[in-house]
């Protein structure tokens, strides 16, 4: 019997969408050397962070509103719009001062409609009994830029500066814009997807507790190295912010494209304990890490637990939802990784003032044990069934 079908026409408009408006965000690795310039510290640059991050997680609930109720193109749109006045915005900034927070603020806007839609987005296109196959070969399309990202925003600052790195990641903004402008809309209809329940009530059930939880934690140690790496290497000498992202995307994207079927065949929960043990390895290599080949070594054991770990718990969230509500719950899901970000930045960012970035990395890597261990045992109750006539 033949498989369903992945790589529609839809399915590669909105990757590559996706892939340009990553290219846009995943320059932004990169941003914390700017900031340290103009003489923010770790715990400023956690807060500088976590302001974006606190306004993705406001605008969450509207985002996931508007696009169970209007649909998921308009979001899409108007996101990609706000997000080229926020990467042009920074062109602007010149110092630590108000405008440089109203510009994070906008891009944490941007960055969310945009994210949270783009993935609604895939989740209604791949074939249910692929989902997650399907959602983990949709995320490559996010991966592809954040090893590109870090070598681009190398190249570009080694050669240029930061004025021509913002210029780029406009650049990039709006050609996803151009490119999402080909998408047809494919928000179910309410005879298609039953009653809505609204936000709150739908990211409120019982079985979608457990996901948040591993979700935000998981979330809290990404930020170990997404915010953090940047100032690790300019302090330590170790390797390039491309190396380590290189490695990480390019372990992350070969998993997902030869063995993205590992997760349906083996057991999703099996392959995520196995895909969160691989990153608190790496995260513990990088605390004792002395040479560019640790950090590399860093790169492909977080990055397994990236490449398996997030289309999981993706998938199990687009799973437990009802169609009505998926916008809904996929933005809390997106949310979530605002929500870890925001209580990361500031507390990680006071552990390497205090102790040091490698005390920091055992942190993160006892909290991801500890989480998953919790998770291991709430979620008994709610493995993924086959979902109802109401859900996707």
């Amino acid at each position: 019997m033949p498989q369903d079908r992945l790589l529609t026409r839809d399915f590669v408009l909105a990757s590559v969408a996706n892939l340009l408006q990553g290219m846009s965000f995943f320059l932004f690795v990169h941003l914390p050397r700017f900031l340290a310039d103009m003489g923010a510290d770790e715990v400023l640059i956690g807060l500088l962070v976590g302001v974006t991050a606190l306004a993705s997680i406001l605008i969450r609930p509207l985002v996931g509103r508007v696009m169970d109720l209007r649909g998921r193109r308009p979001v899409i749109l108007i996101g990609g719009a706000v997000n080229l006045v926020a990467t042009l915005g920074y062109l602007a900034v010149t110092d630590i001062e108000p405008l440089l927070y109203g510009v994070r603020i906008i891009h944490g806007i941007a960055v969310a409609s945009m994210f949270t839609a783009l993935f609604t987005y895939g989740a209604d296109i791949v074939p249910e009994s692929r989902r997650t196959e399907g959602l983990a070969l949709f995320g490559v399309s996010g991966l592809l830029p954040l090893a590109l990202g870090g070598v681009l925003g190398d190249v570009i600052l080694s050669g240029w500066g930061f004025e021509q790195l913002f210029v780029a990641a406009a650049g990039f903004g709006l050609l996803s814009v151009l490119m999402a402008l080909r998408l047809p809309e494919r928000a179910p209809t309410l005879d298609d997807a039953g009653a809505r329940r609204g936000f709150f009530r739908a990211i409120a059930t019982a079985q979608m507790r457990p996901i948040w939880w591993l979700a935000a934690m998981f979330s809290f140690v990404l930020t170990a190295y997404f915010t953090f790496l940047r100032t690790f290497i300019d302090e330590t000498g170790l390797g390039s912010v491309g190396l380590f992202f290189g490695t990480y995307a390019l372990t992350a994207i070969l998993l997902r494209l030869f063995l993205g079927w590992v997760p349906e065949r083996l057991g999703q929960k099996g392959v995520l304990y196995a895909s969160m043990g691989a990153l608190t390895a790496g995260l513990g290599v990088m605390a004792v890490a002395n040479s560019s080949a640790h950090l590399a070594v860093a790169g492909v054991l977080c990055g397994t637990g990236h490449g398996y770990g997030f289309p999981i718990l993706f998938s199990m969230t687009v799973t437990r939802a009802t169609v009505a509500d998926r916008g809904s719950s996929v933005a809390f899901f997106t949310a979530l990784f605002d929500i870890g970000t925001l209580a990361a930045g500031p507390i990680l960012g006071a552990v390497i003032a205090l102790r040091g970035y490698p005390t920091m990395f055992v942190i993160a890597a006892f909290l991801l044990v500890l989480a998953t261990a919790v998770f291991s045992r709430w979620d008994r109750a709610y493995d993924t069934q086959v979902p109802s006539k109401v859900a996707a």
